[in-house]
């Protein structure tokens, strides 16, 4: 019989993002918090006491023996740190994207996971939502034919007028690539398998950002990183995909993604959610919207965590893996490679796709 002990949690960044994961997380009965942990104690103690978890140190927390799996939802720039950290001390790691700051860094923290024989997990896990996976199913039934191209759009104005906390964002580790790119390329790997190469142009529209939310309202940011990147990714299956990450446009009415095959066009929801839009089109003039053939489809943030750690218990691989987030981290890096250099950047990684999730399993069900 397989093992369905809960995984016992120890959180570790008590940030905005926490309250996604932990909101939800009851629905998956594999996954059990027990303790969270932040630099601010405030947080952690407001997380504590809103969610019944003990609120400790993060030195304490690693220490725990009884916890096997640390969720880092710390800033990213310290996301490979506390990897190593939570590996260093026994325990499997997931964390918010991006993996790491860079390739280097990504590469570390996938090659000490192996020597250790410790797991990695990496969001986005949205690709695991009933809108995507109804992507991959009519990909991989053929629908649209071979798929030869398609294009990938977010684009907006920033988050300094909703986010009460919008720095991060222009720092290293931040703006629209390395913040909106992992759910977009994500999504893409996994309906066209991994990308070969990459070509890309980036720039910054603005050096300087005003914060108009609350509680910084008129502060001032030194943007330190591009904030629009224009590329061209080229797949080992030969697909040809457009993607343009922004926070330097005002408004546009492009779609989130699309993928033209052989046979038929289709277009994806947003890649920032469960749910969605899935429509196809061939020759006809209107575009016909497609049943949803997975569930999943509502706020379903914990999803990939809970697919680890069914992974740690059953012995099977998981879905949103280091590997796919490395892959995807080292794409992401070949924008600004390509920018500097001029060139086509050929990638190292290539992962396989993720497992599709079986047609008719319930809601919350992984297997």
């Amino acid at each position: 019989m397989t093992d369905q002990t809960p995984v016992r949690i120890g959180l570790i960044g008590c940030g905005v993002i926490s309250n996604a994961y932990l909101g939800i997380s009851e629905r998956f009965p594999i996954l059990d918090f027990v303790a969270c942990a932040d630099l601010d104690p405030e947080a952690s103690k407001r997380t504590s006491e809103k969610y019944g978890l003990e609120d400790m140190s993060t030195d304490e927390l690693l220490a725990r023996d009884d916890i096997e799996v640390v969720l880092n939802l710390t800033i990213p720039g310290v996301h490979g740190e506390v990897n190593l950290a939570a590996l260093e001390s026994g325990k499997h790691a997931f964390c918010e994207k991006p993996f790491g700051l860079d390739v280097k860094e990504g590469k570390h923290v996938l090659n000490r996971a192996r020597e250790l024989n410790l797991r990695l997990g990496c969001a986005p896990d949205t690709f695991l939502g009933g809108g995507h996976q109804t992507v991959r199913h009519l990909i991989d039934e053929g629908a649209v034919g071979h798929p030869l191209s398609g294009t990938a759009f977010m684009m907006s104005h920033g988050v300094e007028t909703w986010h009460p906390s919008p720095e991060f964002y222009y720092k290293r580790g931040g703006g629209p690539l390395f913040d909106m790119g992992p759910y977009y390329i994500t999504a893409l790997v996994n309906s066209l398998g991994p990308v070969k190469r990459v070509a890309a142009i980036t720039s910054c529209g603005f050096k300087q950002r005003t914060i108009t939310s609350q509680p910084k309202h008129g502060d001032i940011i030194d943007v330190e990183v591009d904030t629009h990147t224009s590329g061209v990714l080229e797949f080992h299956s030969g697909a040809v995909v457009t993607v343009v990450m922004s926070f330097d446009v005002w408004r546009h009415s492009n779609r989130f993604i699309e993928i033209h095959g052989t046979d038929r066009s289709i277009t994806c929801p947003d890649p920032n959610g469960f749910g969605g839009r899935v429509a196809m089109n061939g020759s006809g003039r209107e575009w016909e919207e497609q049943p949803l053939t997975h569930p999943n489809v509502e706020n379903s943030r914990s999803i990939g965590l809970a697919d680890m750690c069914t992974g740690i218990r059953t012995g099977r691989a998981h879905r949103a893996s280091g590997d796919l987030a490395f892959h995807v981290l080292e794409v992401m890096d070949a924008f600004g490679k390509s920018n500097e250099t001029g060139q086509h950047i050929e990638l190292t990684s290539k992962p396989d796709r993720p497992a599709a999730l079986p047609i008719g399993l319930a809601d919350s069900d992984l297997d």
